[in-house]
């Protein structure tokens, strides 16, 4: 089921009515009942892999919870990531390996026929899995006691807000809120419902629309060098934080309005002004899991530099194929690595530079110097993101600036830019993705300093409402509706 479906719109107002109907000890039935149908709405039987992982992770936790001794914890946790990995490894990366086997294999001419694993990938696998994992972690860790209750455990995995595309939630975090007495909230429901608005507003004016070029222009690369290459790049910048934050507002919201309270997933990160602080605002949910599961344990920078410079690139390419069985993902993640390591490299040298050009005694100069070099730095990394193979993404990064001296000479009416953007895309459609781009940049820039939610609180209700209209009325006149799956549901 797609936040952006009519089937949403009839399903959630139901779960919140019935949700508040009911008494508080069997909400978590309902909770259940309701996440297991949403998820069964793409392929009900995909929710075996969901059970099963549940109650593999209940009953490993409950085992480590019963002794002290670690090696019997370790060999309980070693069930649960075995059987979680494992799932997730065959459904998502066999046939990557395998191909990659095959490839490998052709080379030196030696006969290899293992066949490829004919399945759909289960939506969301890579959120669940890590959100469960973690739980067991915890546990085996000491951080959390495991859970009795098989059936709200049941629902912290698979609570439908977020099963899908996260936030992944810690389960000392979201675990005791399933057993809090919920009531009805007024202004919780009202926030909750102005979260979602602005995430479907993010979603379908702007995400969906630009998808519609991006999609023609990265699916053909070779057809549109140059210009579209140039703008198809940017868009795609603003086309998945809007898909991605957009899910995770809907998320948030919808939760909100029950009671509950999601981890912040986005917090503006084309306004970061280095890659470290892009990724404390970018998918937070997972930049955290894998600093706190994954870069502390194998070091982290408490290690000789080299090693700490490793241990950065490794956490980012295993970050990059968590995103996809594909090397451009891995090379995305292995430039954002590489950001990393060269940005603590040259730290004194870039400040000697700083000073040296008169950036230091400029201060509002260098942040936005700095958030202009991130911003570039982020795009330049989200082309191999979206092309769909690595030869695409090099003939992109290598034809970018064809033909572009051209394009400025001749462009001088809209009917000639219209003539050299070979895209089945309307001159309305670039003017409502400019305004609707520059209408995001300005709330984010708002928002730097205000809480745009706190600053509508205070002023009087016609204004609120008057805001809230206005949003509401820009969706449905310049929404572009075809309820186009979520980017972030693939992983």
């Amino acid at each position: 089921m797609l936040f952006n479906s009519f089937h949403f719109i009839i399903f959630f107002p139901l779960v919140v009515a019935l949700y508040f109907a009911v008494p508080h000890r069997y909400r978590w039935m309902l909770l259940l009942t309701a996440s297991y149908y949403f998820y069964m709405c793409w392929k009900a039987e995909y929710i075996i892999l969901i059970v099963f992982s549940t109650l593999i992770d209940y009953f490993a936790a409950r085992k480590m919870g019963e002794t002290e001794e670690k090696a019997i914890r370790k060999r309980w946790l070693m069930l649960s990531l075995a059987a979680n990995l494992g799932l997730l490894f065959s459904f998502k990366y066999f046939n990557f390996f395998n191909a990659s086997m095959k490839d490998l294999f052709d080379q030196f001419n030696i006969f290899y026929d293992v066949p490829a694993f004919k399945v759909l990938l289960p939506v969301g696998i890579s959120f669940y899995t890590f959100q469960t994992l973690s739980y067991t972690i915890d546990v085996y860790r000491g951080i959390k006691k495991p859970e009795k209750h098989l059936g709200i455990f049941a629902v912290y995995v698979s609570f439908f807000p977020q099963l899908v595309a996260g936030p992944i939630e810690r389960s000392t975090r979201l675990l005791p809120q399933f057993f809090e007495k919920k009531g009805f909230d007024y202004d919780r429901v009202t926030d909750g419902l102005r979260l979602m608005l602005w995430g479907f507003f993010k979603k379908i004016v702007i995400a969906d629309r630009l998808a519609v070029f991006v999609n023609q222009v990265y699916n053909n690369p070779h057809d549109t060098p140059g210009v579209p290459l140039i703008l198809a790049t940017y868009f795609f910048a603003f086309q998945i934080y809007c898909d991605f934050s957009g899910y995770s507002d809907i998320a948030i919201g919808s939760a909100r309005i029950m009671g509950y309270d999601l981890m912040q997933n986005f917090r503006r990160p084309y306004f970061a002004q280095s890659i470290a602080e892009f990724w404390k605002r970018w998918h937070i949910s997972l930049s955290t899991w894998f600093r706190d599961y994954l870069y502390i344990s194998i070091g982290g920078n408490r290690v000789v530099k080299w090693r700490w410079y490793s241990n950065l690139l490794i956490v980012f390419i295993v970050s990059g194929f968590w995103h996809g069985a594909n090397w451009t993902f891995m090379v995305w993640g292995a430039l954002h690595g590489s950001y990393l390591v060269v940005a603590i490299w040259t730290q004194n040298i870039r400040n000697r530079i700083s000073e040296m050009i008169g950036l230091t005694s400029a201060p509002a100069v260098r942040k936005w110097f700095k958030i202009f070099i991130t911003f570039h730095l982020a795009i330049f990394a989200w082309i191999f993101f979206r092309a769909n193979s690595l030869m695409d993404a090099f003939y992109i990064v290598t034809h970018l600036h064809t033909n572009l001296g051209y394009f400025i000479s001749h462009a001088t009416s809209i009917s000639q830019v219209k003539s050299m953007l070979p895209v089945d895309f309307h001159p309305l459609e670039y003017v409502i993705s400019f305004l609707s781009i520059i209408f995001l940049v300005i709330v984010h820039y708002f928002q730097e300093k205000n809480s745009v939610g706190e600053w509508l609180d205070k002023r009087p209700i016609w204004i609120r409402w008057s805001a809230y209209y206005a949003v509401l009325l820009g969706i449905l006149v310049f929404g572009h509706f075809g309820a186009m799956e979520f980017i972030y549901f693939q992983f």
